[in-house]
């Protein structure tokens, strides 16, 4: 080459190695360019959902925040109600740059977390996550500072160098890499580490679980950390010095027990080593700490110092390796006051101390939680909508509204609480007969829920109780509520003449005569509307409701696969006959079971001419009616014989069988040559003798015995009968003997043939009577399946309904949730709303992922005809007016001084297990609970639940009625009366004055007042 030609190069070359050297000092040429690209990487929220969008696919923080969960989230909200009304929307720039795998450049929060407000838009709850951070670099003591930058990226924070890359430490990199090479070839060396600061956030925040797998990741994490840093412009110290506080304020330090993952120095100060973070920072920033002790400047520093450390593998430094960390933060030490970092003083003070971790068996970590109820029903409901536990729900990067009333959740909180105190008790009322005495005011608990009706759903403005306890009454019970279950039987009757006179009132007069009905309500609709001049569903549903039943109780019922008895709440009313709507309002019993009976009847000839089929034994049907009651009724004891032995061993199961029959020889050989037909012969022999001591079985009589009841000789019937016992029980305990980690749905699966050779006796011919009687059963429970629809569809919260007459009682039981679900759709004229405990639901605020959900618009179902709506208020209002629940009118009144219209139902289940001898004689009673409940409305857009309530064998103690429930919420009146105003969501408005009544205040009853039921 010509001499010429290698000047050029050489100066070719220098130029740009210079250049290139140039550029690894500075970064003015990525700064320029990554910078430009980094600005077109933007999003924005829209309405709607969006298309232009990728959520992470990984990521610890990703995860924790929920941002990887968002689309599951979304796809469940969508299937209860919710849809997206906002959503982020991607650039296309930044679609095609996540589309890659980076990670989305976005400015991080310190601190994020779950918060809930309430309907006015104030915090309900908040979970700010780390508790304590650095708000800013400033905040930082240079000490702190320079300790981190020191260990991990000393140039990091280098001021002559404004537009460098913090993602990338070249020489650091290329030794790191040198390193992996040599790793690889199988050459010794020490490994290096790669990462800067910049880079070590995005690996623990985004990366898969928070690791560097392969030098693609390495790639992807210093690229994402470039973008990051170069988004708000080419000067780059302000996202250096947002890097160290990001890193301060969010490093992994282990998990803590009681608390969970410690994420920052602050949390890890505090939860490791008990130590306040405010006190560290004090003593190790030298413009507060000019007289602070040099022995606690020193352990402060060691303390924060050991956390940088053991960030590198945290979850070792901070158990099993405290020894190994604590020497090594004396190397460090050491070399921090080589570095110039700290002077001598505070470098021996600091290796003279020793951290002393926090004891989290004495000093459990647990943050407490704010436990009303209010807010347990929101975080329950959350964590139920978007299917996970407490824990993980607390951490999500969300923020929910309520539509409970924050204020009035407190005043009616406190309220109910109060009533504990006898006083309090005494100056609302509660105390006289039916009601409470002063002793026992303590032992009983409250539970009150208050609905608002809107356009959207039933808005639950109040939920509460006096226990603070996770449990719920209102939603998470099943409890015998009496009485108010004759408002679900109301209803359904009502129902039920709708559909009658949607049925015949086309027809006219003669075609009326002509025809044949067979059950009463129907006979009744067909006789009304063939004399009536008014056929309007109005004035039929008036009509029905002035039908009358016997409250006579000397009539006995088959119902339930038996014969019962009921009993009026009054013997005073035992002769009376009385009209459903005075039945309703003065709560009396047997009206009700006798109305039940025709709403059964009713759903039976809907569904099958059950005349016909008892009458005539050669009907097909009948095979399958009584086939259906042997599966029934098998399945039944299975189930009772099934709990007996679990969780039992195969001898445990045995000796529990025997205790249950008086040995024989014959039937413990019988017994044991069904449950074990392969043993030998010596432990059946065994088995006899050592039971039967005294019967002196010689090798003769166990012989025959042990021949004459081995297997295939008798039938599963008869070798029970043999063993007295029930088959299925004797069957059951083979199978568990042969399966024994068996399932209850999988012993009645293999059940099947036996059950229905158990009942086989039903289907010879002379036992036509016994045939009969199943067939009514099996009639009853596919009524009562129709029934248990139709309760459904009105918010009935259970499977199934017991298929008796009793369930007119409330032998069925309830939810008082439900019943308050039941009122809303009679308050909103027959049309069914959503309950909304959450109202809308606001994921990631600011971040490129943020979208907001709220309630999707519902024009609701109709479920009930308007008009039966109608007559079910007028019904519900005359129990208020003038029946059992008499003492809460006049309680309520508008803002002008007139009567707010107030109606509701009372019931009082006294939930008690009777041992009744033969003949019917009670044994022994034990109580379970005690309930009184009041399902109400107030006015047009209000209503709810109160249900007193006292657990276990206490209850028997107690015979107060639902007058306690209603005489409460009269006491509560001057509480809710400015918030039960006409208007839209008048819950969630600063309360207005009212005008107060002289019966709206509480007052105290007498002994003598009469008790309401």
């Amino acid at each position: 080459m010509r001499p010429l030609g290698l000047l050029l190069f050489a100066t070719l070359f220098g130029v740009g190695g210079y250049a290139t050297w140039h550029e690894l000092q500075t970064s003015q040429w990525q700064a320029r360019w990554v910078s430009r690209y980094a600005a077109s990487l933007d999003y924005h929220l829209a309405p709607g959902p969006s298309s232009e969008i990728r959520f992470p696919e990984d990521g610890p923080f990703d995860r924790r925040l929920g941002y990887v969960q968002l689309p599951t989230f979304i796809e469940r909200l969508s299937a209860r109600g919710f849809e997206v009304q906002a959503q982020a929307r991607f650039s296309p720039t930044l679609l095609d740059y996540a589309s890659r795998g980076f990670f989305v450049p976005y400015r991080h929060q310190s601190q994020v977390g779950l918060t809930i407000y309430d309907c006015r838009g104030l915090p309900l709850y908040t979970n700010s996550y780390p508790q304590q951070f650095y708000e800013s670099f400033e905040d930082i003591p240079p000490l702190v500072a320079l300790s981190l930058l020191f260990i991990e990226d000393r140039g990091l924070l280098d001021a002559s160098r404004p537009t460098v890359n913090p993602a990338v430490d070249w020489p650091r990199f290329a030794k790191a890499a040198i390193s992996q090479l040599e790793k690889r070839l199988g050459l010794g060396g020490q490994a290096s580490g790669g990462s800067t600061l910049a880079t070590q956030v995005e690996k623990y925040r985004h990366s898969p679980e928070g690791r560097t797998g392969d030098p693609q990741e390495k790639l992807r994490q210093m690229v994402s950390a470039s973008v990051r840093t170069y988004r708000e412009g080419p000067q780059t110290l302000a996202a250096r010095q947002r890097i160290v506080r990001d890193y301060l304020n969010s490093v992994p330090l282990s998990a803590a027990s009681g608390h969970g993952e410690v994420h920052g120095i602050a949390d890890g100060l505090r939860l490791w080593y008990g130590a306040d973070f405010a006190e560290v920072n004090r003593l190790l920033d030298p413009r507060r700490n000019a007289d602070s002790d040099l022995q606690a400047r020193g352990l402060a520093l060691r303390q924060v110092l050991s956390l940088l450390i053991a960030q590198r593998r945290p979850s070792y430094y901070l158990g099993a390796g405290r020894k190994e960390l604590a020497s090594l933060t004396d190397s460090h030490i050491r070399l921090l006051a080589a570095g110039g970092i700290v002077d001598t003083r505070l470098r021996e003070a600091a290796l003279a101390q020793q951290v002393e971790f926090r004891d989290l068996q004495r000093e459990p970590a647990i943050r407490t939680v704010e436990a009303t109820k209010g807010i347990s029903v929101a975080r329950m409901r959350l964590a139920g909508l978007l299917g996970m536990p407490l824990y993980d729900l607390d951490r999500l990067d969300l923020t929910a509204s309520t539509p409970l009333q924050g204020e009035l959740q407190t005043k009616i909180s406190a309220y109910l609480a109060s009533l504990a105190d006898p006083q309090v008790a005494a100056e609302v009322g509660l105390f006289g007969e039916r009601m409470l005495s002063p002793e026992k005011t303590a032992d009983v608990r409250y539970s009150f829920t208050l609905f608002e009706r809107g356009e959207q759903g039933f808005r639950v403005r109040v939920q509460t109780d006096n226990t603070n306890q996770p449990f719920d009454i209102n939603e998470g019970s099943k409890l015998e509520l009496g009485s108010t279950a004759k408002l679900r039987v109301l209803t359904t009757y009502l129902e039920m003449i709708a559909e009658l006179h949607q049925r015949y009132s086309i027809l006219d007069t003669r075609q009326l005569r002509e025809l044949e009905v067979r059950d009463p309500l129907s006979r009744w609709a067909v006789a009304y509307l063939a004399q009536s001049s008014d056929r309007s569903l109005p004035a039929m549903l008036d009509a029905a409701m002035e039908r009358r039943y016997s409250a006579s109780p000397a009539e006995r019922f088959f119902t339930g696969a038996g014969l019962h008895h009921f009993n009026n709440f009054r013997r005073e009313d035992d002769h009376r006959i009385a009209s459903v709507r005075d039945a309703l309002r003065e709560s009396l019993n047997l009206p009700f079971v006798r109305l039940m009976r025709d709403l059964v009847s009713y759903s039976t000839h809907e569904a099958i001419n059950s005349a016909e089929l008892l009458k005539n034994d050669k009907d097909p049907r009948r095979l399958e009616y009584l086939t259906q009651f042997a599966d029934r009724e098998g399945s039944i004891f299975l189930q009772r014989f099934w709990r007996k032995y679990r969780g039992q061993s195969a001898e445990q199961r045995i000796e529990t069988f025997l205790q249950g029959m008086r040995p024989t020889p014959v039937r413990l050989a019988a017994v044991h040559r069904y449950l074990l037909p392969d043993a030998p012969r010596a432990a059946f022999d065994h088995f006899l003798t050592s039971r039967l001591p005294a019967a002196a079985l010689d090798a003769k009589d166990l012989d025959a015995l042990y021949t004459r009841y081995g297997p295939g000789a008798f039938s599963l019937p008869d070798q029970a009968y043999i063993a007295r016992t029930h088959p299925l029980d004797l069957w059951l305990l083979g199978y568990l003997i042969q399966h024994p980690g068996a399932s209850l749905s999988e012993v009645v699966a293999a059940s099947r043939d036996e059950r229905q050779e158990v009942y086989g006796w039903l289907f010879r011919s002379r036992h036509k009577s016994a045939r009969d009687s199943r067939i009514r059963i099996m009639l009853e429970v596919e009524a009562f399946t129709d029934i248990h629809r139709r309760w459904q569809r009105l918010g009935y919260p259970f499977d199934n309904l017991v298929p008796s007459l009793a369930t007119a009682l409330g032998s069925s039981g309830d939810r008082p949730a439900a019943l308050a679900e039941l009122m809303g759709i009679i308050l909103n004229d027959g049309v069914r709303l959503p309950s909304v405990r959450i109202d809308s639901l606001h994921f990631a605020e600011g971040t490129p992922y943020e979208t907001r959900l709220g309630i999707r618009p519902n024009i609701g179902e109709q479920v009930l005809p308007r008009e039966v709506a109608a007559t079910l208020r007028e019904a519900l209002a005359q129990v208020v007016e003038g029946g059992t629940a008499r003492r809460l009118q006049g309680s309520f009144v508008q803002s002008d001084g007139s009567p707010l219209r107030v109606g509701g139902k009372t019931g009082t289940g006294d939930n008690r297990i009777d041992t009744v001898a033969a003949g019917g004689r009670l044994i022994s009673s034990l109580a379970m609970n005690r309930t009184a409940t009041f399902v109400f409305y107030l006015g047009p857009n209000h209503f709810g639940t109160l249900t007193a309530y006292v657990p276990g064998q206490t209850a028997d103690s107690f015979r107060f009625t639902s007058a306690l429930p209603v005489q409460t919420l009269k006491g509560m009146a001057p509480i809710l009366q400015p918030y039960l105003q006409a208007g839209a969501d008048s819950l969630c408005q600063p309360p207005r004055p009212s005008r107060q009544v002289p019966s709206a205040q509480p007052t105290r009853l007498t002994a003598g007042t009469p008790g309401t039921q």
